[in-house]
């Protein structure tokens, strides 16, 4: 009987998102803090989702082509480390976009082949998924909180030092965890263009698409905008944090939701909350109480959209097409997304000021609410099977 690594894996998520957590909300304070422009820390950060527009399908095509995944996950591991080692000597715009290109690059690999790796040691188990996976989101409320902590008595520079020890601890895990076989799947032989040229799928993407770009502003500045209003770095954790924990309720009721409600009025419902979430984001920092209104509508805008769409995903892309499937999905998301909405934000923050700043991530918004409204059918919901397989998956 196949025997499920399953600390191995869960230490690697843990570490995996506990580099997100410190990393996402603190590095920006960093670069503030060397005198970088909104325009340079928009530039800087959005070499994350740059190299996720092609990193993943590469990665992925040389994984199926060369049957090493493990490989490249620890490849990616040592490389990912050894670039983000250099910002201990680096202060300067040119040199600091190559040490994160090489960061992103690698770093961006390693995610979607440990969670093909992961499913195929689940194999008809995969409903534990969310057990494995929610190390990750532990790991993330962890380190953000952690840092938070840290940033208020040291200076902004320790945010390199805990991102180090992260990142040698996915290194150290990636070195523990061991391959599994692939599963066959009945409809392997099915054309990838057959399944890109449904308009359902089209639609889908293309929301997709327009969520990341209004998360951008989100991912880069929030750390910012609520330390220009007086917030403490503790209170950013807590704030970080408390966006976390709603996700992870709302995966815990995934599987009872999907039951009761098709995938086109989840994604309608998690659209509009991104509308109204990003006006407030903007324009109503001023009250703590609005703030953690805000972060708890991360539950929908990124929980409960991300499991939809990553089943959505999964059963619309069958086969030996889930991985490309899951690939485009990561590239076009949070690689293109997420770079058109980090470039934007870092022009228009200081043009524009930071509440038409996340104003334009409610228009993003808007533009995914229409295309899932107009194109993802009523009829488009997620097969018993699937819901049992998919609907606990996590960020």
């Amino acid at each position: 009987m196949h025997a499920l690594p399953y600390w191995r894996l869960s230490g690697y998520y843990f570490f995996y998102f506990a580099f997100i957590g410190a990393f996402s909300p603190y590095f920006g304070l960093y670069l503030q803090s060397l005198s970088f422009s909104a325009w340079d820390i928009g530039l800087l950060m959005s070499q994350m989702q740059l190299m996720r527009l092609f990193g993943p399908n590469l990665w992925g095509w040389l994984a199926d082509r060369f049957g090493q995944r493990v490989a490249i996950i620890r490849l990616a591991g040592a490389i990912g480390l050894a670039g983000f080692t250099a910002f201990f000597w680096l202060d300067k715009l040119p040199a600091m976009l190559v040490a994160m290109a090489v960061l992103a690059f690698f770093w961006s690999a390693a995610l979607p082949l440990v969670e093909t790796l992961t499913f195929d040691h689940l194999r008809e188990e995969r409903g534990r998924y969310s057990r494995i996976r929610l190390w990750g989101s532990i790991g993330f409320i962890a380190a953000v909180m952690a840092t938070g902590a840290l940033l208020d008595v040291a200076p902004p520079v320790a945010v390199l030092w805990v991102c180090w020890v992260i990142l040698v601890g996915i290194l150290v895990y990636a070195l523990t965890l061991p391959e599994a076989p692939p599963i066959p799947h009945a409809r392997d032989a099915q054309p990838i263009g057959d399944i890109l040229r449904q308009p359902k799928v089209v639609a889908l993407m293309a929301a997709c698409f327009a969520m990341s770009a209004a998360h951008g502003a989100f991912y880069v500045f929030y750390s910012i905008h609520l330390d220009a209003h007086g917030y403490s770095k503790t209170e950013v954790g807590l704030l970080w944090s408390l966006g976390v924990v709603a996700e992870i309720i709302v995966f815990m009721f995934m599987a009872r939701l999907s039951k009761h409600f098709s995938l086109r009025t989840i994604l309608l419902a998690c659209f509009a909350a991104a509308v109204i979430r990003f006006l407030l984001m903007g324009w109503g920092v001023e009250s703590a109480a609005v703030m953690v209104f805000v972060q708890l509508l991360h539950g929908l805008t990124f929980g409960a959209y991300h499991a939809s769409s990553i089943a959505a995903v999964n059963q619309w892309f069958p086969g030996k097409a889930q991985g490309r499937g899951q690939a485009l999905y990561s590239s076009l998301s949070f690689g293109a997304g997420g770079l058109l909405g980090a470039l934007i934000s870092g022009r228009t923050w200081e043009w524009l000021g930071s509440g038409w700043t996340f104003t334009l991530g409610s228009v993003f918004a808007l533009i995914g609410l229409i295309l899932i409204w107009g194109w993802v059918g009523g009829n488009a919901v997620l097969e018993a099977s699937e819901r049992e397989k998919t609907s606990d998956p996590v960020q």
